[in-house]
């Protein structure tokens, strides 16, 4: 019991860089990981690219093709096809524009673009929903989908959940939701992570360490504000034992 608390303390009072230089160091002693590969799914994917800003993306492609001596980008091409590769491909390049810039005239544009592009016509065309969600930065994609909503009287996600299905659509919400909202994006996360019977482990590890450093403070409010609880409460509810001491000291900070 003291070495499992002496692991938490460790680990949970450094920064993310700190903790993986422990996990290197660990495998390198006792010949395996701290906490092993999550493997690679649509989700996953989704999750990093829609959320990550283009340095750490770039920092992704650049860790990525040192660990796999090839480019995450020809794996994305390898291993997935269609628009849901198209929309990949483009997060993946890192090229968003990350000012605060707002142009209301160009966003009605690209309202009406997307609505031609889908709702108005009979089939989608995909790449405008591309060019427009995976380039834009947040605060014009909020007010295209403000545009969005006095045209057609409803949400740029009600259209999306009509006109697309499957990766794809979940790709398109995933951004939208982003763009609204990032700490919310990821309190769903965590609470779809807990919900019902049995917990996704990984997702809720992955998503805890990703974020304790940035922006925990802010997930953890608007988790309290969607869901009436506090997310410790229902890591505690949840989890058990030192498992569950070693996410509740990560959600409240890097002193232990």
């Amino acid at each position: 019991m003291v070495y499992i608390v002496k692991v938490i303390s460790v680990l949970c009072a450094r920064t993310n860089l700190q903790r993986q230089a422990i996990a290197k160091s660990f495998k390198v002693l006792y010949g395996k990981d701290l906490i092993k590969g999550l493997g690679t799914k649509e989700s996953l994917l989704i999750e990093i690219l829609t959320s990550r800003t283009n340095q750490q993306i770039a920092e992704i492609c650049q860790a990525y093709q040192q660990l796999y001596s090839r480019s995450l980008e020809s794996d994305i091409i390898g291993d997935t096809s269609g628009y849901f590769q198209r929309l990949l491909v483009s997060l993946c390049a890192g090229g968003r524009d990350e000012s605060n810039h707002v142009d209301h005239l160009r966003a009605n544009q690209d309202a009406r673009k997307l609505y031609n592009a889908g709702e108005r016509r009979l089939g989608t065309d995909e790449s405008c929903f591309n060019a427009i969600l995976a380039s834009n930065n947040y605060f014009q994609l909020r007010a295209v989908f403000d545009e969005y909503q006095k045209i057609t009287n409803h949400s740029i996600e009600k259209a999306i959940e009509a006109e697309f299905s499957g990766d794809i659509r979940d790709g398109l919400l995933a951004v939208v939701a982003v763009a609204r909202n990032r700490p919310a994006y990821f309190a769903k996360l965590l609470y779809d992570s807990m919900k019902g019977f049995g917990t996704r482990d990984s997702d809720l590890i992955r998503i805890v360490v990703t974020r304790c450093e940035y922006d925990m403070v802010d997930v953890r409010n608007n988790f309290q504000a969607m869901y009436k609880t506090t997310l410790e409460d229902m890591i505690k509810g949840d989890c058990s034992g030192s498992y569950k001491d070693g996410l509740i000291a990560l959600v409240k900070g890097n002193t232990v």
